[in-house]
């Protein structure tokens, strides 16, 4: 990176790129390890018709996989890829397991998106001072555009080597992904039973 940032790198840039990535604050914790899915097209959130817990689907160039938020465990598999493909205008997916007979909004590789404010006043930016290097901001309030690193903003997540495809929170605001090529990783704020 040159030395003389210019105008297009000036403001809250030259924070971005220094802070390092650190655990987000309470409520929020690491849900389980992150997940290896090569060749990742898009991931979308449904919902447990039997404990309400958030539940997320990863579609990949081998198929689809369904995995609790809190635990990080696969839940199903299946191996068609042709499912893997959103085939329709609302980029939507067959759900699997406990998500079979519904159809499951994507983000990722095809477009789509998550949502990017939760309750509680949460909020998450994608910030690229160094593009193609996506850097994944957990923030309160005003987001990160407004106070210091590890106050009101936390760099949770950065994608340096594979594209991230994907970053956001489920519609209930409990599970916060950070979806690249090749993994995803989450955080929740859900309770480690279900309600």
């Amino acid at each position: 990176m040159p030395e003389d940032l210019g105008e297009s790198q000036s403001g809250p840039w030259p924070q971005f790129l220094a802070a390092p990535v650190v655990a987000p604050p309470e409520p929020w914790r690491r849900a389980g390890r992150p997940i290896a899915v090569g060749g990742l097209i898009g991931a979308g959130f449904g919902v447990h018709p039997g404990t309400g817990r958030d539940l997320l689907l990863a579609a990949s160039h081998s198929g689809l996989g369904l995995f609790d938020t809190v635990t990080g465990e696969r839940l199903a598999r299946d191996y068609d890829n042709e499912l893997a493909w959103p085939a329709d205008d609302d980029l939507t997916c067959a759900g699997i397991g406990a998500l079979a007979g519904t159809r499951v909004r994507m983000a990722g590789l095809l477009g789509g998106g998550l949502h990017r404010v939760a309750p509680g006043g949460w909020v998450v930016d994608v910030v690229t001072p160094d593009w193609p290097k996506s850097r994944v901001l957990l923030a309160t309030g005003f987001g990160p555009w407004r106070g210091d690193h590890g106050e009101t903003w936390w760099h949770v997540f950065h994608a340096g080597v594979t594209e991230l495809r994907a970053a956001g929170f489920s519609p209930s605001g409990d599970t916060l992904i950070a979806a690249t090529s090749s993994d995803v990783s989450m955080w929740t704020r859900a309770p480690a039973t279900p309600r």
